[in-house]
């Protein structure tokens, strides 16, 4: 009985000695992991901006026509009041007509498909127009995002393109803004890599064109598609 006891305390001695080194080497594996991962995640921090998904899509344009001086045109609210901040004549004629560019519809009703280059949007920003700024942008979008059922998102103030950028960076699917167009450039500056580069400026006569930001792996693509919505539209992109 004895002799059997040690045979068995041997043999249960073996299978612990055969173990341990594979319990150790487990452990290892397996701490060299967790390094492995924490290490990946550290660089998704670092990751520099871009895309959110591949069906992301940006499209910027110029809030519509604006007073030019003191006299004629002039702006006016869409009570018809005089108010140097808001759109002239022009630009709401404009406004309107960005119904037609980004919601078309067919002569029954039913949606029907943007125009080549641009899509319908399913989130539409402008510019806080009650920060003391510009009430152009929000104007220029306020029958558009109505005629898509959309509440027109104005959370960002010109000043804090950071924070729109950010947000345009955490939502998928096509995306339209409105801004006041010497601070466009300041949006485009925090959405990572841009293939070709977009203009430097935005000159101060063009209302008549939309920039397009397509996902493209981490980047993003640009084309620049001209509106040809009123007369004297130019069919030229901005160089």
């Amino acid at each position: 009985m004895v002799n059997n006891i040690m045979t068995a305390r041997r043999t249960v001695l073996g299978v612990l000695a055969a173990a341990v080194p594979a319990l150790g080497a487990w452990g290892a594996e397996a701490q060299k992991s967790s390094k492995h991962h924490a290490a990946g995640s550290v660089q998704a921090a670092g990751t520099p901006a871009g895309p959110v998904d591949g069906s992301s899509v940006i499209m910027i344009i110029r809030h519509a026509e604006k007073p030019t001086g003191s006299g004629a045109p002039y702006g006016v609210t869409d009570q018809g009041t005089k108010d140097s901040e808001s759109l002239t004549i022009r630009g709401w004629t404009r406004a309107g007509a960005l119904v037609a560019l980004f919601a078309p519809r067919t002569g029954a009703g039913a949606a029907a498909p943007a125009p080549a280059g641009l899509t319908r949007p399913a989130t539409v920003y402008a510019a806080d127009p009650d920060t003391g700024g510009s009430k152009r942008p929000a104007q220029t979008v306020t029958p558009l995002a109505a005629a898509l059922g959309l509440t027109l998102d104005t959370r960002y103030a010109k000043g804090n393109e950071a924070g729109l950028a950010a947000a345009l960076l955490a939502t998928s699917g096509p995306q339209l803004v409105a801004w006041e167009h010497e601070s466009i450039a300041a949006i485009l500056a925090h959405l990572g890599t841009i293939t070709p580069a977009p203009p430097a400026h935005w000159p101060d006569t063009r209302f008549d064109v939309v920039w397009v930001l397509t996902a493209d792996g981490a980047g993003w693509t640009f084309t620049q598609v001209p509106q040809l919505l009123l007369a004297g539209d130019s069919p030229d992109p901005i160089s």
